[in-house]
């Protein structure tokens, strides 16, 4: 079984948490009121100094409107789950901006030898 970073990892976390609050257009404190805890608790989490447990983490994915599964997918190393994300991520956007994206995508992977 992999070992994991636990620091790391809650910095993964609190910053995908971060990420798809700004996406949803919420503040922090906002969030602290819908979850009844207070800012400090949502700053803590989201710079990484607390790992969500579970019930929080599917606290925050209802109020995001997602699944708590997104948030750790976001969070993730794994190049699966990165492709997740990328997908929910290119299914928000217009054909046009989606191609933009994927020739910009092609273009830095072949740029960093991966290609």
């Amino acid at each position: 079984m992999a070992e994991y970073d636990t620091a790391a990892l809650a910095g993964l976390v609190g910053r995908a948490i971060a990420r798809q609050r700004i996406r949803c257009g919420f503040t922090q404190e906002q969030i602290a009121e819908r979850l009844g805890i207070g800012n400090e608790a949502v700053s803590r989490i989201e710079r990484g100094l607390v790992m969500p447990n579970i019930e929080r983490l599917l606290s925050l994915a209802e109020v995001f409107g997602c699944e708590a599964a997104d948030l750790l997918t976001e969070a993730s190393a794994r190049p699966q789950d990165q492709a997740r994300h990328l997908e929910t991520r290119l299914a928000t956007l217009s054909a046009e901006d989606r191609q933009l994206v994927m020739e910009l995508l092609e273009s830095l992977i072949q740029r960093l030898g991966r290609g």
